[in-house]
């Protein structure tokens, strides 16, 4: 048997253009950046997503974006570290759709840039809090609603920052990397449930909340590239495919990994 032979074998039967159709999505932070760019590609590929902004003028844009290329969406406010916001939007995917197949932890936290000295113990907690306890929590939220469709598919988002240090991003950095932690453990207890749970890793993104709105941008992500060994800062859009990938029957087999997405970015032998 020839290499093409065998390439053809091992070749997923996916249908792309359909691979989410009639699953449901719920997905924290994404009505703008890689949030946004993520729940746009799972819709164009048959999925109802379910956004949300701590802002509504921000989901009532992205419904408007979404819905005017014919997708199917819905979304609410969400402001993570609310409870009561966790789950109204749990509420509001089981109100439109009787279930939920996927969910993007997207929000986070941390990323004025500071000296780590310079952080106060409320800043330290509420980075904390943000990105790595309000991620357990969404899972524990909607876990038993995942049981009830019978399985289910997680992504959390890190960060390249998670396996080194950027300058001014301490404690972003160290939630990052207890999040790592917290993929691998969540993962494995999941598992008997038919559960997966993953995270994506993204480098230096062109977000408007991350750096395009600092001042010294330019500068600092030139600093970067030096330091980091990457090329170039990355779209949202290059980030969408993978957490599709991550969601889809091709990753049925892989769980408790967190994928970096980095361009180059130095984290591993």
């Amino acid at each position: 048997m020839n290499l093409r032979s065998l390439l053809r074998l091992n070749s997923s039967a996916v249908d792309w253009n359909t691979v989410h159709a009639g699953k449901v999505a719920v997905m924290t932070a994404s009505t703008e950046g890689i949030g946004f760019a993520i729940a746009r590609r799972l819709a164009q590929q048959g999925a109802h997503v379910v956004v949300s902004s701590r802002k509504q003028e921000n989901v009532d844009k992205a419904i408007e974006q979404l819905k005017s290329e014919n997708l199917s969406v819905s979304g609410t406010v969400c402001s993570v570290a609310n409870k009561d916001h966790r789950k109204n939007l749990v509420e509001l995917a089981l109100e439109k759709y009787g279930r939920i197949d996927y969910l993007l932890s997207n929000a986070a936290a941390g990323l004025d840039l500071k000296n780590i000295f310079d952080t106060t113990e409320e800043e330290w907690n509420e980075v904390l809090h943000t990105n790595v306890t309000v991620a357990f929590l969404l899972v524990k939220e909607v876990l038993p609603h995942m049981q009830n469709s019978g399985g289910g598919s997680i992504v959390l988002t890190s960060s390249a920052a998670a396996y080194t240090f950027y300058p001014g991003l301490g404690p972003y950095c160290v939630s990052k990397t207890a999040l790592a932690g917290l993929t691998k453990i969540l993962a494995s207890e999941l598992l008997p449930m038919n559960i997966r749970l993953n995270s994506l890793a993204p480098g230096a993104t062109r977000t408007k909340d991350i750096i395009t709105d600092h001042p010294n941008y330019e500068e600092i992500v030139k600093d970067a590239m030096k330091i980091y060994g990457y090329r170039r800062v990355s779209e949202p859009e290059e980030h969408a495919g993978i957490v599709s990938f991550l969601f889809s029957p091709d990753a049925s087999y892989l769980t408790g990994e967190t994928i970096v997405v980095g361009g180059g970015y130095r984290t591993r032998l």
